[in-house]
């Protein structure tokens, strides 16, 4: 897809985005979502900004918690356990637990995004961080990707690239999207 027409897509999104959406109903469906993961290491965000908010749904996680780190430019993300403690200022306007937090690999990740679609495609802010993390991911063991967004950043077709990764599943505040695949 061309830069273009990727930019105009998340400018949509985005902009639709700030209409915000109902939180609460948002939570409820996380928190279902992420029961059959109990125990499993899910990876979150702290999100910026008018992102959907997953901290509700990571509170009541039944397992351990990371916050990503953006180590450097064009490279994987990193995963940083969180037990709640202070974080600290990262790359882009982001939060992370220090480094003195151990390294963890998720299983089920909350992914954020600025725009979806039924297929499981997403646009996120443009840097491919989740992309190439996802890919690493996917290439040395199981684990589940949770789009997180309010319904209105729903768009009728995001075109992927060849180094895209889909979602396995969507989760907006009027519901769980299966991705039709």
């Amino acid at each position: 897809m061309s830069d273009v027409k990727k930019a105009a897509l998340r400018a949509r999104a985005l902009a639709a985005r700030a209409q915000g959406g109902d939180q609460n109903a948002l939570d409820r469906h996380l928190i279902a979502a992420l029961a059959p993961h109990g125990g499993k290491v899910l990876s979150g965000y702290w999100p910026m900004r008018d992102e959907a908010d997953p901290r509700p749904a990571m509170e009541a996680h039944d397992g351990p918690v990371c916050l990503p780190v953006v180590p450097g430019k064009a490279v994987p993300l990193v995963f940083r356990q969180w037990n709640g403690e202070a974080l600290v200022p990262g790359s882009f306007g982001t939060s992370h637990p220090p480094d003195s937090q151990p390294v963890l690999r998720p299983q089920v990740l909350i992914v954020p995004l600025a725009g979806f679609d039924r297929q499981g495609n997403r646009i996120g802010y443009g840097g491919g961080y989740y992309d190439r993390t996802l890919q690493l991911l996917r290439k040395t063991g199981d684990v589940t990707a949770i789009g997180l967004a309010f319904a209105v950043q729903e768009l009728p077709e995001i075109p992927a690239g060849p180094f895209d990764e889909v979602l396995d599943l969507i989760v907006t505040d009027c519901g769980v999207i299966h991705p039709l695949r």
